[in-house]
């Protein structure tokens, strides 16, 4: 049997996968966490050989997180379980160690063959995630409205505990966001992020 925790803060898909894993015949759920400080205190517990892990945590850049796990647990295949299909995102969680790459619409049978593909040390892409991948010159940016808005006080000159303060989150979900701006519109910094905001009008 393949021993799979999942960290990802909603709730209901977390039962979700609970309930599918615990189904199949190959794997079976030895601990969730919707966070990744949660996370952080049971992981040497549960001893996982894959985590589904959420690119979009509440406290920390699930990109980061990825490259934090890998360091302190290389054992584990790290099967990311995300909304996000940016080629820049997917390249990035790859790059930080990643196995696989799951959208969170993806199949139940997906679901369970990319854990069992991770699990024996193959590298996962979803179907939508592949496709994605053979096609990187395509440069169709998609930004939610929360990045919108966070893009435009960004263009502002706010500081991450500005903007924190006025969208009512942490700080460090912000230098998340930010990040994860800066890797999908490929800026180096913060002054280019809204040059190319600017020029692509994404603002």
């Amino acid at each position: 049997m393949i021993n799979v925790a999942i960290v990802d803060d909603h709730k209901i898909l977390t039962e979700g996968l609970r309930s599918l894993i615990a189904e199949s015949t190959i794997a079976t759920v030895v601990g969730v966490a919707h966070s990744a400080a949660e996370c952080r205190l049971s992981l040497g517990f549960w001893k996982p050989d894959v985590l589904l892990l959420d690119v979009g945590l509440p406290d920390i850049s699930g990109l980061d997180f990825c490259k934090e796990i890998k360091e302190q647990f290389p054992e584990i295949s790290v099967l990311a379980l995300t909304t996000h299909n940016e080629y820049a995102i997917v390249r990035q969680m790859l790059d930080n160690g990643a196995s696989g790459y799951l959208i969170k619409n993806a199949m139940a049978d997906e679901v369970m063959a990319g854990i069992e593909a991770v699990a024996a040390g193959e590298t996962f892409l979803c179907h939508e995630v592949d496709l994605l991948m053979k096609r990187p010159a395509e440069k169709n940016i998609w930004l939610s409205p929360r990045e919108r808005e966070l893009l435009l006080l960004i263009s502002e000159g706010l500081t991450n505990t500005e903007i924190a303060e006025q969208i009512f989150l942490s700080p460090e979900t912000i230098r998340g966001y930010r990040k994860n701006l800066l890797l999908k519109l490929g800026a180096k910094n913060t002054a280019v992020l809204v040059k190319m905001a600017i020029e692509q009008k994404l603002i």
